[in-house]
């Protein structure tokens, strides 16, 4: 047994990250759910972000391969594997990042992780970022200015509300939104007010409409490497999941929501245009995405979950949390 304390000793998870360092996930909670892990796991355990470049779609695969051990990326960059998870990005989802965050995980251990949507890997968290928005090259009077603009657009219900009001959708990864709306090929971005700082939307998209909650929130997942897991040390193994779950997914949506509301104000003191959406706006959107709900829960009819008890139940539980 002498001969193995070494290698426990420089067991090293190596997360694939994406977004600039200086972003909250690689700067804040990342670093943070290192910290814990050390801590529980009384040094045999240490965490490496790492940035390997390319499509962040690639690393969920990057995971279930075992290039990393661990990663985090956006649900709706996979269409076709990850339904349920749109829930959590609907219109009217009160309670911000935190409260999201928080209904995200408890909902998913209730209900949606009947369907086994994240088969193949170890799931560690789920959160969302601050509540989506409108930034824009050039300013729009009212909603249906929208149409036939060419919009960044990450997939998951972003897409949908893209198509219901009507935009030449772009698609790119966060990482490359400023340099296609500096180049012009696209018109604006869908996204949360925080990337006004960390992707200097500030810059290249000066005008920003703000709806109440936001049009949408965006779902990620935190995974680990399933084989990485399973040749853990067994108190290793919970030691590590005693400090993901609910705490990981409450600290990334809560560090999220706290990096929208920095952004924000570094987007004002820069002299941006941050304009609330008028009651005719808001009465636009809400005809708009007025069979959201119906067509997500038509559309997981058979993934043998009660969608329809989960959403309720996660509106619920993000209010809540949302306001402590």
């Amino acid at each position: 047994m002498a001969a193995s304390a070494p290698t426990w000793a420089e067991t090293t998870i190596r997360v694939g990250s994406w977004l600039p360092p200086a972003h909250t996930m690689n700067a804040d909670v990342l670093p943070t759910w290192g910290k814990w892990i050390e801590e529980a796991t009384e040094g045999r355990v240490k965490l490496k972000i790492e940035y390997p470049g390319g499509d962040p779609k690639a690393l969920l695969d990057q995971v279930q391969d075992g290039a990393y051990e661990a990663a985090w990326t956006f649900h709706g960059y996979y269409p076709g594997r990850f339904k349920l998870t749109k829930m959590v990005e609907l219109p009217g989802i009160e309670g911000g990042a935190k409260g999201a965050s928080i209904a995200h995980w408890r909902i998913n251990e209730k209900y949606l992780s009947k369907a086994n949507e994240h088969e193949g890997v170890v799931l560690a968290g789920l959160f969302t970022h601050g509540p989506g928005q409108i930034h824009l090259a050039k300013p729009i009077e009212k909603l249906s200015d929208m149409k036939g603009k060419k919009i960044r657009i990450g997939g998951g219900v972003q897409a949908d509300i893209g198509k219901a009001m009507g935009v030449e959708g772009v698609a790119a990864p966060g990482s490359k939104v400023y340099e296609i709306l500096a180049q012009g090929v696209a018109d604006g971005a869908f996204m949360p007010m925080g990337e006004k700082k960390t992707l200097r939307l500030k810059e290249v998209a000066p005008f920003s409409i703000k709806f109440p909650n936001g049009m949408y929130l965006g779902s990620f997942m935190i995974i680990l490497n399933q084989e990485f897991m399973d040749k853990l040390d067994a108190k290793d193994r919970e030691a590590i999941m005693k400090v993901s779950g609910e705490k990981l997914s409450a600290l990334a949506g809560e560090k999220w929501g706290s990096e929208a509301d920095e952004g924000e104000k570094d987007a004002i003191a820069a002299g941006n245009t941050i304009k609330e959406a008028t009651p005719e706006m808001v009465a636009e959107f809400a005809e708009m995405t007025k069979d959201f709900d119906k067509n997500f829960l038509e559309s997981v009819k058979d993934s043998g979950v009660d969608a329809a008890a989960a959403l309720k139940e996660l509106r619920e539980i993000s209010k809540a949390e949302g306001s402590k």
